[in-house]
């Protein structure tokens, strides 16, 4: 074959374009790009996605689990609103209620004479109840001005 350009074509062709048979460089190289910038973009979105969850694992919230699928659901349903209560629950400190609640709950059952094993035995047991102590000095029958139980109530049978 001759190396001739055809009289229709322009006399100066760009550098892209390529002798036939050749592999064409250009297409080669926007393969390439365009196959890392799927994969980058595909990371990029997976990151942005988990960054609640992140959040939240970083500050040990009470509430990650609730994050995590928030987040997740978000990344399937492609619903915006969820991602943005992850977000939100994840920046947002809520209160601690089981921590005193079950120190109340242990205080009681002190205080009642049970003693319960840690949370995983199952053997609850009845302890001898605790001697009370008796207080340093007397309690006073009656507040100053007001009058003694005891008169009060026998003044009413009389």
């Amino acid at each position: 074959m001759s190396e001739a350009i055809h009289p229709a074509a322009v006399h100066h062709l760009p550098g892209f374009i390529t002798a036939p048979g050749q592999s064409d460089w250009l297409l080669t190289a926007v393969a390439i790009f365009l196959i890392v910038a799927i994969f980058a973009l595909g990371t990029l979105y997976l990151r942005l996605h988990s960054l609640p969850e992140v959040m939240a694992h970083k500050t040990n919230k009470i509430q990650l689990e609730l994050v995590a699928v928030l987040a997740l659901l978000s990344l399937l349903t492609h619903n915006n609103i969820l991602w943005g209560a992850a977000l939100l629950l994840a920046l947002i400190d809520l209160p601690d209620f089981s921590s005193p609640l079950s120190s109340i709950a242990g205080s009681l059952e002190k205080i009642a004479g049970k003693v319960v094993d840690q949370p995983g035995g199952a053997e609850t047991r009845e302890a001898e109840p605790a001697e009370i102590e008796p207080l340093p000095h007397p309690l006073p029958r009656a507040l100053p001005g007001h009058a003694s139980p005891a008169h009060s109530s026998t003044e009413g049978k009389a």
